[in-house]
């Protein structure tokens, strides 16, 4: 008899995930029913399927999608107040006519915004900047996208708000998170330094490299003593010992707090009616991201205080309005991304078992779904670093086409599977973020990779073998150092 359900667990998996790969069913449909039928034939009854899977899994990742819908709020804000346009032009003014600066900044930039920026409308609205100005400068169209796509991906590395996931599916301190976020990110950002140089060259552009390994070794280093501060002295005020973790926070507080000053001192000086992007408005996306990181504060109120803030810095006759425009239409354009956690939570759910106090009547025999899979799974999931490293190395890939890494697709049910039999959160955790960054810049099946080639006039599947042997390398390089932090 569980011979019979595992081979039919398989095949529901095999069969669901195919229909994803091959894109004739969504993901928000899949994953429901992936969740209903998973314990069904593990021998869980329709009315405990139904309530505890498909009605409590809703909301299981309920503090996760709150802050989406908080985070798209804010994206909203900084376009309809223009400051994220205006950012953008900024960068390109500072920039020159040298291309390989330009392709730096404009990727420092979308990097930054999209630490907050989210949606495929707050993507249009930074591409159609962005875009032409790599344009004219001799950028190709492919070239353009895959840098646009790698910041993305690294703004992605950055946002405060996907932390979570991994916190409340595995379990994960964020601190851990964050330690492995920036380290993601460095790795990233090295890769993007090599993309940009090497696809420069094939564009056809003179390259100095001498200049520009010396400009990639100063950003490098920046980059590197930023990450260490944040990682270092981002706690709370308990655990920053020395003198100078102190005077760091002390530092960025009080320069938040400056911004506020600033900002309210504005209103009294300038007219109401006045549309002018004013320098202070340019640190929305910080405002938050630095609360999370420095000072440990609670995400939604990070995001609640980056809107104010917004408000205030951007105040002009029809502020209000733009504030409720944005808090109504933030939220209806991250709804796919909240529907499709509902999905994942309810395959949590139908994988793991329900939270406590839920689960009272399978605490004794245990959830009938991690019965039949556990042995399996205990089998075949890397016991060592060195297996580790090569298992997932190889099955990197596997991110693409929603497939079973792809934490869009099924990645947090098999990461779900992998919790259960036993792997380190940690391990879990730098497996999903290392190989994300292949689903992130080179899936054609993401919305933006084919809304981007498009706009570009290229093959979406070109971008994907044009990114691959970087992300790849990134991943690579990535499930390395977990394995050596984690296994």
């Amino acid at each position: 008899m569980e011979i019979i359900q595992i081979s039919l667990l398989i095949l529901v998996f095999i069969v669901l995930a195919a229909l994803m790969f091959l894109r004739k069913i969504p993901a928000l449909i899949a994953l429901p029913i992936m969740a209903f039928f998973i314990p069904i034939i593990s021998g869980v009854s329709l009315d405990d399927t139904i309530q505890l899977v498909l009605g409590l899994g809703s909301t299981r990742l309920s503090e996760a999608y709150t802050i989406a819908i908080f985070g798209s709020m804010l994206s909203m804000m900084l376009q309809k107040t223009g400051v994220a346009e205006s950012f953008i032009k900024k960068g390109a003014e500072l920039s020159g006519d040298k291309p390989w600066t330009i392709a730096l900044i404009m990727l420092i930039l979308i990097t930054l915004l999209f630490t907050t920026l989210g949606s495929l409308g707050a993507i249009i609205m930074v591409a159609t900047v962005v875009l032409p100005i790599m344009s004219s400068v001799g950028i190709s169209a492919l070239t353009s996208t895959g840098i646009f796509l790698i910041g993305l991906s690294m703004g992605g590395i950055l946002n405060a708000g996907n932390w979570v996931l991994y916190k409340e599916v595995l379990k994960v301190p964020i601190d851990t998170v964050k330690q492995f976020a920036l380290i993601m990110f460095g790795v990233t950002f090295i890769i993007s330094l090599v993309y940009i140089t090497i696809q420069l060259y094939k564009d056809g552009h003179d390259i100095n490299f001498k200049k520009i390994f010396i400009k990639s070794f100063i950003f490098l280093i920046i980059i590197a003593l930023v990450g260490y501060l944040l990682n270092t002295y981002g706690g709370s005020l308990g655990y920053i010992l020395t003198a100078a973790g102190i005077a760091l926070k002390w530092f960025i507080g009080c320069s938040i707090l400056l911004l506020f000053i600033i900002s309210v001192y504005r209103l009294f000086v300038k007219k109401s009616n006045d549309e002018t992007i004013y320098w202070t408005a340019y640190f929305i996306p910080l405002v938050p991201l630095l609360l999370i990181l420095v000072f440990n504060v609670n995400f939604i109120a990070s995001f609640i205080c980056g809107l104010i803030y917004g408000f205030i810095a951007t105040y002009r006759k029809n502020s209000l309005n733009i504030l409720v425009r944005s808090m109504l239409e933030g939220g209806g354009i991250v709804m796919p991304a909240v529907v499709l956690m509902l999905g994942i939570g309810m395959l949590l759910n139908a994988v793991m078992g329900p939270s406590a106090p839920f689960n009272a009547k399978y605490a004794a025999t245990g959830w009938p779904v991690l019965n039949l899979l556990q042995p399996i799974m205990s089998a075949i999931v890397p016991k060592g670093p060195i297996s580790y490293l090569l298992f997932f190395s190889v099955c990197a890939p596997l991110a693409l086409y929603r497939g079973p890494l792809n934490v869009w697709g099924m990645g947090y049910g098999i990461a779900a599977i992998f919790l259960a039999s036993g792997m380190n959160p940690g391990a879990i955790m730098g497996l999903l973020m290392a190989v994300g960054q292949i689903q992130g810049i080179s899936d054609p099946t993401n919305t933006q990779n084919v809304w981007l080639a498009n706009e570009m006039r290229v093959d979406v599947q070109k971008v994907l073998w044009n990114t691959i042997p970087y992300t790849w390398i990134a991943a690579i390089i990535g499930l390395a150092i977990s394995a050596f932090m984690y296994m």
